[in-house]
């Protein structure tokens, strides 16, 4: 990408704006959600925000309750 220099005008070519993408699979959120039974504890463990996590279950069409209270068992969510 090229953006311009608001000082001198000049082109500089710039590569990888942002934050890297977590890529964190479901069976890890899945896991630490049912250890902590909280998403909050889960998003602690796996360095992420809350939000993340409601995300790769929403993903999934899951609940953080599906987990922890087991409406979901590991091997079902794998075909999913």
């Amino acid at each position: 990408m090229l953006i311009e220099c608001p000082h001198c005008g000049e082109k500089i070519a710039v590569n990888g704006l942002g934050r890297k993408a977590l890529n964190i699979p479901l069976i890890n959120v899945y896991d630490a959600l049912r250890v902590h039974k909280s998403v909050q504890g889960a998003a602690y463990e796996l360095k992420c925000s809350r939000a993340y996590v409601y995300k790769v279950l929403k993903a999934k069409r899951l609940t953080p309750a599906d987990v922890v209270f087991g409406r979901v068992k590991e091997k079902e969510f794998a075909s999913r």
